[in-house]
Formats: structure tokens, sequence, C-alpha cells
């Protein structure tokens, strides 16, 4: 396909997505009211129309909404191509993700068993009216979750993330023996440092930082005063694309907010107020069986966090209505998982009686965070021990588990109005953070950024790599963790929203695996002494005093190549 055809296509498609939104139907009648304007003439109609939009900002508001369809949509491909290629074109990832998924629902299906709860019910009146009456003190309820257990442990999808092959792939034909030194075995292209220097060159060592210039001990004229006063004016104009590009070396704390939104192009317009408003509705009115696990996914993460335990309360409110949310559901078309579904009760096997379940096709479970997709026929009919009727989760199943809350809490620190704070969560996570539980073969996906990892480290510290090998303590059984939570609940929240400026900025995750390395390097001496897994972990235990962009600084323009 040339490129002109891609261009082409690409304007269709963006042209197709904006025709049913809000933001068209404000602009049409906007243009439609003009026309009663004196200033606009019948022989110059289409200009006047246009430079009206352009006074009135409409022309911006358009100009950010197409950026943003620009920053999701799926590349350009051929015509005849399967959806599920276009998801993912590489078939050894999909077998990965449904054998993965397989383990899950065996597991799913035996706790929905276990807790005999149906998958939703109508809230009677009377806890209707309760829930309502605390719906700004949900962290004071108690409700009994001895009986939701996790599913898996993040090890569990790092060993499905191992065993990962490329059957068409000879990994004899590998030049380099530090090839096979690693976990990840697959053949996925990973930029190695002097890609990443010229595709982060914005984070060189002779340009400013927030993060680093902005420090004490440095005057503010010399780099900050200015920055903050570009920010201002970029905040001011109201352009999505050069937000993004300010975040690149770093939001200030008083503009970070309004620069995040900005580049999510998140406006909480009365319409985004009202669709909040019908979600705690939907919340209040009927109790779902995945509202368990995220009471348990809140209990057991944040409200035992020193950072985020005063956030509870919100938590609460932006997770339940997330996962009501059927907006949730466009990131499916990007994204290698499919939507859960589940049958009307006794209806199981009938097509039309199918519904996504939950509403956003999310399924939140403590203890892990992946997604996956599998079709499980639906049984209504099974007894549990106690002799009632058990309905199994039947659907292609879709599972997240504990970034949810990770995820939420360092936005409480930018936003205090609910509304404002569950539209940009919900961005960010149907941009980005999803990628951190699918298996794919995207740049920013899982699998992609701790292949990065490995790559990194056994390039610039193979004596470092190869001695951990040695002791049992692979690197990326330690790192793991930090890369599927991108850091967050290990960095400070001050130098995880300095991380976060950056993963927007550039719209990739692919910092965080550059990170993760750069903490490597800069515990490299104490490492070299370690002589278990467990003194290794140790050693990397604490990284709430680490300050991230000096470490991606050094790593990326200071390592000897």
């Amino acid at each position: 396909m040339d490129e002109g055809s891609e261009l082409s296509l690409t304007i269709a498609h963006i042209v197709q997505r904006l025709k049913g939104s809000h933001l068209h139907s404000q602009i049409e009648r906007r243009a439609k009211e003009c026309l009663h304007q004196p200033d606009i003439k019948l022989d110059s109609l289409k200009e006047d129309v246009r430079g009206f939009l352009k006074t009135s900002g409409w022309e911006r508001q358009l100009q950010n909404a197409v950026y943003r369809e620009l920053q999701v949509q799926l590349p350009p491909s051929h015509p005849a191509a399967p959806p599920e290629h276009l998801k993912e074109p590489l078939a050894y990832m999909r077998a990965a993700q449904a054998g993965w998924e397989k383990r899950v629902l065996k597991s799913l299906n035996s706790m929905s068993t276990e807790l005999g709860v149906p998958l939703a019910r109508m809230r009677p009146a009377a806890e209707q009216k309760e829930l309502a009456n605390k719906w700004n003190e949900m962290g004071t309820d108690e409700p009994d979750l001895a009986s939701v257990r996790p599913v898996y442990a993040p090890k569990d999808f790092l060993e499905v993330l191992v065993s990962l092959r490329n059957p068409n792939h000879d990994g004899s034909e590998d030049v380099s023996v530090r090839s096979h030194w690693g976990l990840i075995q697959v053949p996925l292209n990973v930029r190695d440092i002097p890609q990443l220097r010229r595709a982060y060159s914005e984070l060189n060592l002779t340009s400013g930082q927030l993060g680093i210039d902005d420090h004490a001990h440095i005057h503010p004229d010399l780099f900050e005063n200015e920055y903050v006063q570009i920010g201002k004016k970029v905040v001011m104009e109201q352009d999505s694309a050069a937000a993004q590009q300010y975040s690149r070396q770093g939001c200030s704390t008083g503009l970070r907010a309004d620069l995040w939104a900005l580049i999510l192009n998140s406006n909480n317009q009365p319409q985004d107020v009202m669709h909040y408003e019908q979600l705690t509705a939907g919340v209040i009115q009927h109790d779902l069986l995945v509202d368990n696990l995220i009471y348990k996914d809140v209990k057991l993460t944040a409200s035992n966090d020193d950072y985020y335990f005063v956030f509870e309360d919100f938590l609460y409110q932006v997770l339940l209505c997330f996962s009501r949310d059927t907006a949730v559901l466009e990131h499916f078309k990007y994204n290698s998982a499919t939507p859960p579904r589940s049958f009307i009760q006794g209806k199981g096997g009938e097509e039309e009686c199918a519904v996504v379940y939950p509403p956003n096709g999310v399924i939140p479970f403590h203890g892990f965070s992946m997604y996956g997709e599998y079709i499980l026929p639906l049984s209504s009919h099974t007894k549990h021990a106690g002799g009632k009727p058990q309905q199994y989760i039947t659907m292609c199943v879709c599972v997240f588990a504990c970034l949810l809350c990770p995820a939420v809490a360092p936005l409480c620190f930018l936003y205090n109005e609910p509304s404002k704070l569950y539209s940009v969560f919900r961005e960010m996570y149907i941009r980005y953070f999803f990628r951190l539980h699918s298996i794919s073969s995207s740049p920013s996906g899982i699998v992609s950024l701790c292949l990065q990892f490995e790559r990194l480290l056994q390039t610039h510290l193979p004596q470092l790599f190869y001695h951990l090998r040695q002791i049992g303590a692979q690197p990326l059984r330690i790192a793991f963790k930090w890369m599927v939570r991108a850091f967050s609940g290990y960095l400070s929240t001050d130098q995880l929203l300095l991380l976060w400026d950056r993963v927007l900025g550039y719209d990739s995750l692919e910092v965080v695996a550059v990170l993760a390395a750069a903490v490597f390097a800069f515990r490299a001496e104490n490492l070299m002494e370690v002589t278990s897994l467990g003194s290794a972990e140790a050693v990397l235990a604490d990284l709430s005093t680490l300050k991230v962009m000096p470490l991606i600084q050094i790593f990326l323009f200071a390592t000897a190549i």
C-alpha cells in the first residue's frame, strides 16, 4: 500500500470515528448558529464558517480530537487482513495468550463456584439508599473478603512470557552468546542505546529537565522559570500536540494536571460529568461479582500504602465506576484481548443472549495483572456444595489485576474532582496501562519491555548480568514487578509522576524498561557482591529514594557504547 493510500485510509477512519462523537454534534450546531451572524456572507460561506470555528476555539478542539485518534488507531494494513491479525499479527503470541487464559479461567471458575454469588444483581432499595449515603465514606465499610482469593501472582505471568518461542525462528542462528543469557527468547526488534539516544534526544545531558534542573541548589532563572512560563502558554493555547512535546522534559507540579488532561484530550465537559454521575448511579443500583475483587484490591494495596491510604474513598469510587463504563470497550479494537461475554441465566449458548460482563470488559482481581481472551461455555445448572445453582463465569475472558489501584492512586495527587480524575485515568488506561498485561508484540507491550530490559543489561553491563545469572538471580525476575506496574508503588510519588510525564510525552512505555536497567546500573557495585537471589532482591528492595531523571539521563547519555 503506497503512502497516498495509507493517508486516505487514515483520514477516512478518523472522519468515521468523529462523525458519531459529541464534539461533531457540537461543531455542527455551532456552525448552523453562526449562519445568522451578519458577518457571514453567502459568497464566502465556507471560509467565513471556518474562520468562526477557528476564532471560537472549535477548530482547536477538533485538532486535539484528531490528534487523539492518531495516537490510538491501528496502523494501516491490508484490507483483507483478519481482525485478529490487526490486533496481534504474530500467531504464536495469540496462541500463548490463549493458553495462559485457560489456566486463569480454571481458577476463575473455581473461585466463582466457591463464592456462590450471581454475576450481577439489583440491590434492594434499602441497600441502594445505604450505599448512596456512604458514597464518600466507602473506606469505612468492611465487607467480608475472606472468600475472595488471589488468582495468580506476577511470577506466573512471567513464566508464560519466558516460555514464549517463535516456531519459525532458529535460536542457534543468533550471533551473540549473550542473546541466550536472558529469559525472554523471542525475536522482537527493540532499540539499543544509540537508537534510544536518537528517539529520546530531549533527555540529553545538555537539555534542561524537570526532575534535575529544578533542584534547590540550581537558580530557577537558569531553566525552571522560563520553562514554567512556556508551560503556561501551552495550557493557554490548548494544543494537545504541543503539550505532549512539552511533557518530554517534565511537567511542573502546578501545571501537570492541566497538561496531562490536554495530552489525553480529557476535557471534563458537562457531558463527561453527567457520564460519571450515570456510572455512579449504576454502581448504586447494581451489585457485581467483580465489586468484591475491587474491594479486595484496594484493601490489600492502596489502603496499606503510606502515600495513598488517604485516597481510599476516591479509589473505590473510580474503580467501581470504571467496571460499569462501556466506553472502555473501545480499547479492544487495538488490544490483542477480546471483551468478556456471559449469557443471561437460563439462556446459555444462545448468541443473541450474550452480554459483555462486566460492562467495561475488564475483570479485576488482586495479586496479578494481565489480560486474556478465551471462550468458555456457560452452565447455569452446576451445583456447588450448598446445593444452590451456581453460574460459571462464561466468556471470552479478559482479566485485569493489581495495576488498577496503583494506576489510579498517583492521579489522586493531581485531581480533586472525581469526574476529572476518572476521565484521565480511563484515558491513560486505554492508551497505555493495558499493554502491561497483554501478551503482544507491541513495542510498548510487556514482552518487548522485558526483552529490551535484558538486552540493555546484557550489552552494557555484561559482567553484572552474567554474575546474577550464575547465582540464580536473573535480573528480569527482580525487575518484572516494577515494569508490570509502571513503577507505581515502588517510587516516591513525585518521581513516579516525573516518569509518567515522559511516558505521556513520548507516547511510549519504553522508558519504563530503560529506568529498570538504569536502577541495576546504579546498584551494580553492590549487586556484584551478592551471592543469592534473596540478597540481590534485598539490594533492590527500596526504590523510594531514587531520582528517576538522573538515572535515565546518565544511563542513556553517559554510558560508553
